[in-house]
């Protein structure tokens, strides 16, 4: 199964109501503003402009589906946190992103992208906390801008804070430019989406 290079834009909803109607295992893809995530999702497809990249925190507004073949979809959520946006607007992305957190049972898989540099702010800590057990990938992305000591530092802290508050997640460093982490990503989602077993939050 080579589901990430299959990869098609198939539809965006704003509203939980234009959620699309849950088929088969789906892996979401989270992140604070800024941080990478749609650098990742290029990375890990072999594209350059699947998931559009911005310098402008908070460019994507609309939960984003693309079809990964064999019924499975790739969920590009809305960045959160330090977005340059109103409140009002702010409060509709987080309460489209809950509404599809809490009551998707299709959600195989959660990957939260992460820098490297700043891993586990409060917002990212809330987030975990917030999936309820579900299956989760932890990307330290942008490692490329860390020597390589320091890489193995924030990976070995990472690891350690995630112990109590998620410790069935995984772990890893990333980075779409030098493609540090990419095919071992790839492999272990597409695994775990051929895997899948729906049954909602554990």
């Amino acid at each position: 199964m080579q589901a990430f290079s299959l990869a098609q834009f198939v539809g965006a909803a704003a509203r939980a109501a234009q959620l699309p109607p849950e088929e088969g295992p789906e892996v979401a893809f989270a992140g604070r503003s800024n941080v990478g995530k749609s650098s990742a999702i290029n990375a890990l497809a072999g594209r350059r402009r699947l998931a559009f990249t911005s310098k402008t925190p908070g460019r994507t507004q609309t939960i984003n589906f693309y079809a990964l073949g064999q019924g499975s979809l790739l969920v590009d959520l809305p960045g959160y946190g330090y977005a340059r946006v109103s409140r009002e607007l702010r409060s509709q992305w987080e309460a489209l992103v809950g509404a599809y957190l809490r009551s998707r049972t299709t959600l195989a898989a959660v990957v939260i992208v992460m820098d490297a540099r700043h891993p586990l702010t409060a917002l990212d800590e809330q987030l975990l906390d917030w999936l309820g057990g579900r299956r989760v990938l932890v990307l330290l992305s942008k490692c490329d801008k860390l020597p390589r000591r320091e890489q193995a530092a924030a990976l070995k802290a990472t690891r350690l804070r995630l112990a109590t508050r998620a410790p069935e997640a995984r772990v890893q460093l990333f980075s779409s430019i030098t493609r540090h982490g990419v095919d071992e990503a790839r492999a272990l989602l597409e695994t775990w989406l051929q895997g899948a077993e729906i049954k909602g939050p554990r």
